[in-house]
């Protein structure tokens, strides 16, 4: 599918990953819609790259009612959705029995809610809507493209809310391409690595570059550009469908 005159929505796209994705999306003549609950940031992002290509919408991602009214918006202003990019996320670390406590339940909740409930939400609304475009050459009717995290394969001590929600995106996405295969609407997933979002951004210098060295390489944190550099691989190429692809510069993760 090209992104030329395609519509996408990203999720959490007023920072970090979904931002690059929305930028790159609009560079090369895609529309975007941000899905985000930062109002702030995600307006600086419209203003930046021009309201007649960008539209935020306030969603929370948990809620179907949110998720409902974005789709709904979307279409409004731009026809179609043929894209749909899932980077929406949170991160708790927490040990199943630390010192003074248990793991809270509710935090353990509330990230597989974020993370696999809000991607299975988005999923299954915007697909009802992509099966009614017109298929392209390919017979493609929409991408939808999932973000987990090499936790879902290499959990760190603390991980296990994080590494339970990202191993359910990576375990849905296949059966989920099967069943849309017949629609034209393709399910990936991408797993990144160490990336540079603002998830490290109050660490200081030094810490950061630790965490760079990990990385066998390029020995750094990886760019949010680079993830929406494969996100726009996977739009493009009509063979990728079903998978998990790992973005991490070969690094495997630790105990702790």
């Amino acid at each position: 599918m090209q992104i030329n005159g395609s519509v996408a929505i990203v999720t959490g796209g007023s920072s970090g990953l979904g931002e690059a994705t929305v930028t790159r999306i609009v560079e090369n003549g895609g529309y975007a819609v941000i899905l985000d609950l930062s109002e702030e940031n995600g307006a600086k992002i419209v203003e930046k790259l021009g309201p007649e290509r960008v539209l935020f919408v306030k969603t929370d991602v948990t809620k179907e009612a949110d998720v409902k009214f974005a789709i709904s918006e979307t279409v409004k202003k731009f026809g179609a959705i043929h894209i749909a990019v899932n980077c929406a996320g949170i991160a708790i670390a927490e040990k199943v029995v630390g010192k003074n406590s248990l793991h809270d339940l509710q935090h353990f909740e509330k990230v597989v809610q974020v993370n696999l409930l809000g991607t299975f939400t988005v999923i299954r609304m915007v697909a009802e809507q992509m099966m009614a475009n017109s298929p392209n050459a390919e017979g493609e009717r929409g991408v939808v493209i999932n973000t987990a995290s090499v936790a879902a394969f290499e959990g760190q001590i603390g991980q296990a809310a994080y590494s339970a929600s990202k191993g359910g995106v990576v375990s849905m996405t296949l059966p989920i391409a099967r069943e849309f295969a017949r629609y034209g609407i393709r399910v990936m997933t991408i797993a990144p690595g160490l990336i540079d979002t603002p998830l490290f951004g109050s660490l200081p210098e030094q810490s950061r570059n630790a965490l760079g060295a990990m990385v066998p390489f390029p020995s750094r944190l990886g760019y949010p550009s680079e993830y929406a550099m494969l996100a726009q691989s996977i739009i493009e190429n009509p063979l990728l469908n079903g998978e998990t692809i790992r973005l991490d510069g070969a690094i495997r993760m630790q105990p702790k």
